[in-house]
């Protein structure tokens, strides 16, 4: 009987190479970080910021960085909203030498019934939303010297809603600050409340071209 060899197994099939997700690189105050480009919508891709996800170093230099770019407004307290914004809010506040700030709420609860709001749509949501304000926390604003700071300035809805909230609870708004700018259509939105503007850095929104490629729109 005659034995023959098996067959030589074939060689397993090369991996193609793994391709880095799509990204962009800015410069936020001191860092440089890389942004991942998150799609909306079929028009839009934005570079998304999570301040959450970057870690207690990246936010503490942040903030002393913000807080040194708004020096001089003799702000005596800091407000934002949640959620991206209270990690801001922090570090500002702790880079200032403040002790207190205020964060405008978005999800009702029991002790925001009676709390003051404001209609609120943001381009992360595209749903309605309110922001509220705990009425047991107007007299930290009421009269005071305010500042608002935030993540992402980016249509600059959120941000225009935050200053009518505060401000109807007595606060006198003298800047708003963020870690980054988008695009530019938020100057449009808050009108003469742009000027109060300072931010750590800016970055564009993506379209998307017929041939399927994103380039950067930074009028928005």
């Amino acid at each position: 009987m005659t034995m023959t060899e098996p067959p030589a197994a074939e060689p397993p099939a090369a991996e193609p190479p793994a391709t880095e997700p799509p990204s962009y690189e800015v410069a936020i105050g001191s860092q440089r970080v890389r942004l991942p480009l998150t799609e909306l919508s079929d028009d839009l891709t934005v570079a998304l910021l999570m301040t959450i996800d970057r870690g207690v170093a990246f936010i503490s230099r942040a903030g002393a960085d913000l807080a040194a770019a708004l020096a001089g407004r003799d702000i005596e307290v800091v407000a934002s909203a949640a959620t991206l914004g209270i990690p801001v809010a922090l570090e500002v506040s702790r880079a200032l030498g403040l002790d207190d700030y205020v964060i405008l709420q978005k999800t009702p609860k029991a002790h925001l019934a009676d709390a003051l709001a404001e209609p609120l749509t943001s381009i992360t949501t595209g749903t309605p939303q309110r922001l509220l304000l705990d009425r047991a926390r107007v007299p930290a604003v009421a009269g005071r010297r305010v500042a608002f700071v935030d993540d992402v300035i980016a249509t600059g809805g959120s941000v225009a809603a935050s200053l009518r909230l505060l401000r109807a609870a007595g606060a006198e708004m003298v800047a708003v600050g963020a870690l980054l700018t988008e695009a530019a259509a938020w100057r449009t939105v808050l009108g003469a409340d742009a000027e109060l503007v300072t931010a750590l850095g800016s970055i564009p929104i993506f379209r998307p071209t017929p041939t399927g490629e994103l380039v950067a729109d930074w009028t928005g």
